[in-house]
């Protein structure tokens, strides 16, 4: 029950009182006291022996008596100055009492309701503070996976960079290798030329050379 339902209730309780009051009536300090048929101690006692504290119906007033109502239904007479329009001290005691031990079981449930709020709260607390760790770890490991991130794409344009600087060197391979077997096609044709070049002149040198030897004269005087 929280302090403002407290005060509330407690207000309730006054409001009650003062109501009850106005048309309630309780028995004096008196042991005992005797409930008449008429105002007056002439009469007859209807109803023996109301013990102190019990609560009366107040119906009439006349001088030095008053009318009243019993518990038990009796409807009679009693001196009014053994009747009192607030409880008697014992009673107010024990309600006093009463309402203080209601007190006091609120207070301890309110008690046991702050405990079990703050340790809500500082559940919630260390959650929170765990969260946070965690929110922590998650941006630590996310920067990270972005490192990486950018590393792989880095390291996917260096391939794609070594990968076309591979292929422009394989093209000048192939151009180098073409250009190179042209070469040696050349060469094995200017060869073949050199050769037929030297069958060439040494057939004009087999044909050129007899030529140049001098011819022997006939001896006419043999």
């Amino acid at each position: 029950m929280t302090p403002l339902r407290l005060a509330l209730s407690f207000l309730l309780i006054i409001s009650s009182i003062s109501v009850a009051q106005a048309r309630t009536v309780w028995v004096d300090d008196q042991l005992y006291l005797p409930v008449r048929s008429g105002a007056g101690s002439q009469f007859r006692i209807i109803e023996n022996a109301v013990p102190t504290g019990t609560p009366l119906e107040l119906l009439d007033t006349s001088e030095g008596y008053t009318k009243v109502r019993t518990p038990k239904g009796t409807v009679g007479w009693v001196a009014s100055q053994f009747v009192s329009k607030t409880p008697v001290a014992k009673d107010l005691l024990a309600q006093a009492t009463r309402e203080l031990e209601k007190a006091k079981e609120d207070v301890a449930s309110l008690s046991q309701q702050l405990a079990s709020v703050t340790e809500e709260r500082d559940n919630l607390q260390a959650a929170e503070n765990n969260l946070s760790n965690q929110a922590a770890d998650l941006q630590d490991e996310l920067r990270k996976i972005k490192s990486i991130a950018a590393d792989a794409i880095n390291l996917e344009r260096r391939s794609r960079e070594l990968r076309e600087e591979n292929q422009k060197l394989r093209n000048d391979l192939e151009v180098l290798t073409a250009e190179n077997e042209r070469l040696e096609a050349g060469k094995e044709s200017d060869f073949m030329l050199l050769g037929a070049g030297l069958v060439l002149g040494g057939v004009l040198l087999a044909l050129i050379i007899p030529m140049l030897k001098p011819t022997r004269k006939t001896d006419n005087w043999a």
